[in-house]
């Protein structure tokens, strides 16, 4: 299948270690919870991209999602600095991007649709309207093949995937068993299951220190931190920086929980100027937060967009890479007001007065 844009047809969770990708069913299992925590966080429906990428790696089996952990057929372009590999699709040894694992490639394909203006429509859809979906990405040119949203939808509808659109990342364990309760026989599975719903209650983990060393406590403390700080790092090392749609301004989504000066120190910019490009008050980031490595722009690079359930003027100023100031202004708010969800937000003229 043909696909435009730049797109080609075409961590991994430890419950499903023991499986392999034989079947698409397997696939649902394996990477369902992947999907929802991207709706979470870009509001695209689960269904959706576990359709496409049943459809786009066969299951799992294609070559680029097994040698590239790519499952959406994502092809280089200039701003990917990445390892890459060859691969025939609209044209003999085309460059794709290789990922470290399945997650990113998940993650990817978010920020692929989230910020291409082609599939900026796609947003004032009903997140939970897999069929409007389908259809819009058809529209939008992701695919070229006419049958492309039946296809997606098909197979949505046969494997119950709109039942992840109803779900969070808190409880996609138990969705899976819904639709899959053989695994209720499966050891590992339900060991993950139950795994999952002890993680706020169980210590970060440790190692054995003989308490000839100090405090146990104490030092069992800094093995933990040791642990994290490690992760942080090698999280932050591998930050990914893309252009935004909205004049090309650099920015990245924040992989964990970090401070300013951690992101001021990795791109050699002052604490103060990142402060006043994102237009922020505290030096505490959280993971997922958007943040420009350059000044934001005054408009936006679409004319409307619906407020979603809690977010904040600056989480769409963030969004769309438009000043603060001047998103309050064009909506004739007063700063500090936040909207209400599915409140129209204007990003490019001044809200007519009532």
């Amino acid at each position: 299948m043909r696909k435009l844009f730049g797109i080609g047809l075409v961590c991994v969770l430890g419950f499903v270690k023991a499986q392999t990708w034989k079947t698409e069913d397997q696939y649902v299992q394996k990477f369902a919870p992947y999907a929802v925590e991207e709706m979470e966080k870009y509001k695209i429906p689960a269904s959706i991209t576990l359709a496409q990428g049943l459809l786009e790696t066969g299951g799992g089996q294609s070559r680029l999602a097994q040698e590239g952990k790519n499952h959406f057929g994502i092809k280089c372009k200039e701003d990917w600095t990445g390892k890459t590999m060859k691969h025939t699709d609209d044209a003999p040894n085309e460059c794709f991007r290789v990922y470290e694992d399945p997650k990113q490639s998940y993650e990817d394909h978010s920020v692929f649709l989230a910020t291409r203006k082609y599939y900026t429509k796609l947003f004032d859809l009903n997140p939970k309207d897999y069929k409007a979906w389908a259809h819009g990405l058809k529209k939008a040119g992701y695919a070229t093949n006419p049958r492309y949203a039946y296809i997606l939808i098909d197979k949505i509808e046969k494997y119950k995937l709109y039942e992840f659109d109803n779900t969070t990342k808190d409880e996609v364990y138990y969705a899976i068993l819904k639709l899959y309760p053989n695994l209720n026989n499966d050891a590992v599975f339900m060991a993950q299951l139950g795994q999952e719903k002890q993680n706020e209650k169980v210590a970060p983990p440790t190692v054995k220190v003989p308490y000839s060393q100090g405090s146990y406590a104490k030092k069992q403390s800094e093995v933990s931190d040791i642990v994290d700080a490690n992760t942080k790092t090698a999280l932050l090392k591998n930050i990914l920086v893309k252009n935004h749609p909205n004049g090309d301004l650099k920015f990245f989504v924040m992989p964990v929980d970090a401070y300013i000066s951690d992101i001021a120190k990795k791109f050699g910019i002052s604490e103060k100027r990142l402060m006043k490009y994102n237009e922020l008050e505290d030096s505490k980031l959280a993971k997922n937060d958007i943040i420009f490595l350059e000044g934001k722009n005054s408009s936006g690079n679409k004319e409307t967009y619906k407020a979603g359930i809690g977010e904040t003027m600056h989480d769409i100023a963030q969004k769309f890479g438009i000043k603060l100031k001047k998103l309050y202004s064009k909506n004739r708010m007063e700063a500090g007001e936040e909207p209400r969800a599915g409140q129209v937000i204007y990003l490019q003229s001044k809200k007519p007065r009532a």
